[in-house]
């Protein structure tokens, strides 16, 4: 976000104030300081500044047009924090007006927004409507350009940019009454693919999607929900047999008596399909042609209104790295008046299975067990907590360089200074294989305000 953008914003604020007949003013400023030490490096001292704030503004002019505003600001103290060195930023994550109607709970919103739908989740800038039909029918559409990241090759942003120049995107649903929902998307991000270029880019970042998305629940005991994205887009050489599905994901829950829950999750991704045109390049790559499935279920028992214990399992196979199965449980206890919590956790994991990932060192398992314990108490205006994590994986893993324990530990103290008003402080430690001893703390302020004129609220 460029300065004149935060000029923009902050001015956009302070006028929403006189504008809005109801205002609310939400924000939280966090400063950090951590040390890390890592092998052959030199030791580095980081103390990030971020300021988050947000305006919702009713009532401009008229009842049913609203404005809403997010975003964030950071300033580094010392050392730069950021992979490309920068010691300031900022960005506007949402910043739109909204319009809603008096019937059909119908509504049009325009400027920067977040959808989600089938598809998946989309940052756009542009415009969106939805509305309700008769018949239990819902339709919902949006258009623009699609929010842009950087990417980490210089080199690839202007193919990047130039590709993903539009996106466009609708739903229509169909409400059951007392049963659920089904619905079915379409998303197109981007126009110009990589093999219609006058120089054909060996990366296609365009979306060309299909979603349906279902909801089952016809008691308050059973629910059952999921979606499959269908992938449309056309292939470069070289992946014309890839599977067309990017992903399935569903889960079902179900209330055994008064004291049971039983839930269980399958899904599975075709990463070629799945991360194509993301918003994120940086960490995921177009051209990855790996497939994940997994599958869980997990069984909680409600002893009682204070004790809580849960079991599960997880099955996870990468087709490039092998398998993993997951297994364990914990236990979470909450005092009557809800001012005291307290857990335990304990799971096995098994990753023996796991395929050679570097060719010039040896295969090593990452199996490990992990231990978690954790509290938090509240006495009046007080807060403060307490949370731990070891993982034990085994001796001489070359991956961990020479550790056998990883683990972390999380203190916190909060106070409520005002209804509004609240501050508080975390400060962790903990050794990784990445950084041996690494101390971090985090002080920060949460406030929310609220204006209205004269005969408002």
């Amino acid at each position: 976000m460029t300065p004149r953008t935060h000029v923009a914003l902050l001015a956009t604020l302070m006028s929403a104030t006189a504008w809005g007949q109801e205002v609310s003013l939400y924000g939280t400023t966090m400063a950090q300081m951590w040390k890390q030490e890592i092998p052959g490096f030199d030791k580095s001292t980081f103390t990030p500044a971020t300021q988050y704030l947000g305006i919702d503004a009713t009532k401009l002019g008229r009842d049913n047009l609203s404005l809403h505003l997010f975003g964030w600001g950071r300033t580094d103290l010392s050392d730069p924090s950021t992979f490309d060195g920068s010691k300031s930023g900022g960005y506007l994550n949402y910043g739109y007006l909204r319009y809603r109607f008096d019937q059909a709970n119908a509504e049009i919103k325009a400027g920067r927004f977040t959808v989600q739908q089938s598809t998946g989740f989309e940052q756009v800038d542009g415009v969106s409507a939805r509305t309700d039909l008769r018949g239990g029918f819902t339709v919902s559409a949006f258009a623009g350009k699609p929010v842009l990241y950087k990417t980490v090759d210089p080199a690839a942003q202007k193919d990047y940019d130039f590709q993903r120049d539009f996106i466009v995107g609708t739903r229509i649903g169909l409400r059951l009454p007392r049963f659920g929902e089904i619905g079915l998307s379409y998303l197109q991000d981007g126009t110009k693919a990589a093999k219609d270029l006058t120089i054909p880019s060996p990366v296609d970042y365009t979306r060309k999607q299909v979603g349906a998305d279902i909801l089952i629940a016809p008691a308050p005991s059973f629910n059952f929900r999921g979606r499959t994205v269908f992938d449309l887009a056309s292939r470069p050489d070289g992946v014309s047999g890839a599977s067309r599905i990017a992903e399935h994901d569903y889960t079902a829950t179900v209330k055994l008596g008064g004291r049971f829950v039983l839930s269980g999750n399958v899904a599975e991704r075709n990463f070629f399909a799945y991360f194509a045109g993301t918003n994120l390049p940086s960490l995921f790559r177009q051209d990855e042609k790996d497939k994940f499935q997994g599958y869980g279920t997990s069984l909680t028992w409600n002893a009682s209104d204070s004790l809580q214990v849960v079991g599960d399992y997880r099955h996870m196979r990468r087709e490039t790295f092998g398998d993993v199965n997951r297994i364990g449980g914990e236990i979470r206890w909450t005092s009557r008046e809800k001012k005291y919590q307290a857990g335990f956790g304990a799971r096995s994991v098994s990753a023996t299975r796991t395929l050679l990932v570097d060719p010039a060192a040896p295969g090593r398992s990452l199996s490990h067990t992990e231990v978690r314990a954790w509290s938090m108490v509240s006495r009046g205006k007080f807060m403060a907590s307490l949370d731990g994590i070891l993982q034990r994986y085994e001796k001489d893993n070359p991956y961990l360089a020479g550790l056998q324990d990883v683990y972390e530990m999380v203190g916190s103290l909060g106070y409520q200074a005002t209804t509004n008003v609240k501050v508080s402080g975390d400060l962790s430690y903990g050794s990784t294989p990445v950084s041996k001893n690494e101390i971090r703390g985090l002080l920060r302020a949460e406030y929310r305000f609220g204006f209205a004129r004269k005969g408002g609220r």
